[in-house]
């Protein structure tokens, strides 16, 4: 089960420095009425000194700077109920009026599940300090990242995703990390009250310490949810893939979520189908879907976990010095993911954030993974909506890592296929021809991430398939019928992302495609439609394919253990 944001998170951080963080433009989409809290968000370009001038005159406590390099502060009003169905419209009406503030928000609950950390080695209690730099505990506002411990033990989802990425070899207990010698760290921000402002400040922890960020927790997997990151955290997202690492951009390690048994759709995710993380699904030993896993157009790639009952599951450390191996779910692909990639980075300490995602795409395999929507792309790449683009194999990600030339910036380009209201037909194909931005600075040869924005009201949402073809005829579901989501909200301002197309040429013509597979006497309405493109002008088909370039064998990922890198890691709790 996945954590909800009323629980434990946890980051671990390597010798290479993983971290956790997505920014994302999306309106989000609920059922829950919203409570609100007494913290508050706000915005002035003078900084500390001006948020300090607003706290007082306003009563309210400057619990410091959002972002270690921004002008977003956290406030807290003392006099004000800690929670509440109506916002403080009295707070709200003084801080428009004031002329130096120019954005505030009053935070609200966020409902956040894990996706199932101290680890259960004798020198757990010095790992965490190796780093100190890399850990928070932003429940209670102090340096100790240290879970709390339950009769349930339900706070242990952390540790035993700190296990699977930097668990110490040679030490004569439980087993070792995939990137063994890296330094981890721990962010606790699941065990508690959660809003957009833990969870940003979570994932901006110095972002030039830590690399990679791994989180295994995100909305419901309810089959019914429609959430995603609240601006803050969106900020935060953007922050870490363009000003973290040195501006090579901080890599956010996503677990894609575990709604399966509820036909959930990891693309009404809005933390896994953002651009700027990188979404992990599961497969079981013996190569099957699992029973929990979500299938979406936004998973990347693949790593192992637990299946039925009589599979094995992932071995890992474990809260009260134990060892355990029961750790489950997409919460357990993450951190695996997280450490392979750490590899990576210790090969190749220069690859960006959009760098890696290329290499995954290249290192995945479809290999014994069994699934009946694997397709062949328009670049003969095979895809499944399960799988990615399969199971990632760590000799050839760290083979092809160190002979990678970077890539070329990044271009967006956006057309705006619709705006006039028009009604949804129980099968409708909207068509628009595409230059891709051509002759202009933005053009894209070779997409990367393709996203598609749409409004919509529809009677049932959960009965209404959505898919995108290119125009070199692939097809990628953008979201499936949930038989759960009875909700009559639509979609508002969405993002649905496909990662299915990568490195195809964009020009031509794009077919949205809208079908009810539920009711027939359902009906909608199609408001707005805007297709993103994003990619690179160089023709990405002409690079080397494999690893011939490369001076190292490329062994499954099963068998590479030997890392030496440095890297931070921040894990945080898997959804399980």
């Amino acid at each position: 089960m996945r954590p909800i944001r009323t629980a434990l998170w946890r980051c671990l951080v390597l010798p290479l420095c993983l971290a956790l963080v997505c920014p994302l433009s999306v309106g989000l989409v609920s059922a829950r009425a919203p409570i609100y809290v007494s913290s508050w968000a706000v915005r002035v370009s003078q900084g500390y000194r001006e948020a300090e001038r607003l706290a007082r005159k306003f009563g309210f406590v400057n619990l410091g700077q959002i972002f270690p390099d921004g002008q977003y502060f956290h406030l807290r009003h003392r006099g004000v109920v800690q929670q509440s169905l109506t916002p403080h419209w009295g707070h709200r009406l003084r801080l428009k009026k004031d002329p130096k503030v120019q954005w505030f928000e009053q935070q609200t609950l966020q409902w956040r599940v894990k996706r199932s950390v101290v680890p259960t080695d004798p020198w757990f209690s010095k790992q965490w300090y190796m780093d100190p730099l890399a850990s928070y505990d932003f429940n209670d506002y102090d340096p100790d990242p240290q879970p709390r411990y339950t009769p349930s033990d339900e706070n242990r989802h952390g540790t035993r995703c700190a296990g699977e990425v930097a668990a110490i070899a040679n030490n004569r207990f439980c087993g070792i990390g995939v990137a063994y010698n890296a330094r981890i760290g721990g962010v606790r921000m699941l065990d508690g009250t959660i809003t957009d402002v833990i969870e940003a400040q979570s994932l901006s922890l110095q972002p030039q310490h830590i690399h990679i960020y791994s989180a295994s927790w995100g909305p419901e997997d309810d089959g019914r949810t429609v959430d995603g990151p609240g601006i803050l955290t969106q900020e935060a997202f953007r922050h870490g893939v363009t000003k973290g690492r040195g501006g090579l951009g901080t890599l956010f390690i996503w677990a894609s979520g575990n709604g399966g048994l509820h036909y959930d759709n990891c693309n009404c995710d809005g933390y896994t189908n953002s651009i700027h993380t990188l979404s992990i699904g599961s497969t079981t030993q013996h190569g099957h879907v699992p029973w929990y896993s979500e299938a979406c157009a936004s998973t990347l790639t693949t790593t192992y976990s637990s299946g039925i009952v009589t599979d094995p599951q992932i071995v890992t450390t474990d809260l009260h010095h134990q060892c355990t191996d029961k750790h489950t779910g997409t919460s357990a692909s993450a951190p695996l993911a997280a450490g392979i990639i750490a590899l990576a980075l210790e090969a190749n300490p220069f690859l960006t954030w959009r760098d890696m995602q290329h290499l995954v795409v290249r290192a995945s395999r479809q290999a014994h993974l069994q699934a009946e929507d694997w397709r062949t792309n328009g670049v003969g790449r095979q895809v499944s909506h399960h799988y990615g683009y399969g199971l990632l194999d760590a000799g050839l990600l760290v083979d092809l890592a160190r002979a990678w030339l970077p890539t070329q910036p990044q271009k967006k380009c956006i057309i705006r296929v619709l705006h006039t209201p028009t009604p949804i037909l129980p099968l409708m194909h909207v068509r628009k021809k595409v230059l891709a931005c051509a002759g202009r600075a933005n053009y894209i040869r070779s997409l990367e991430h393709v996203q598609v924005q749409l409004s919509l009201s529809y009677s049932r949402r959960g009965d209404l398939e959505i898919s995108l073809t290119s125009p070199m005829g692939t097809r990628s579901t953008l979201v499936a019928i949930r038989p759960f989501d009875i909700s009559g909200q639509g979609y508002n301002n969405w993002i649905f992302m496909s990662t299915h197309f990568w490195d195809e040429d964009p020009q031509g013509l794009w077919t949205l495609s809208l079908e009810n597979k539920g009711y027939y006497f359902n009906t909608g309405t199609l408001y707005r439609y805007t297709l993103l493109l994003y990619g690179t002008a160089e023709d990405m088909t002409a690079r080397p394919t494999g690893s011939q370039n490369a001076t190292v064998p490329s062994p499954s990922w099963a068998t590479s253990t030997s890392p030496t890198a440095h890297h931070r890691t921040s894990v945080s709790p898997a959804r399980q």
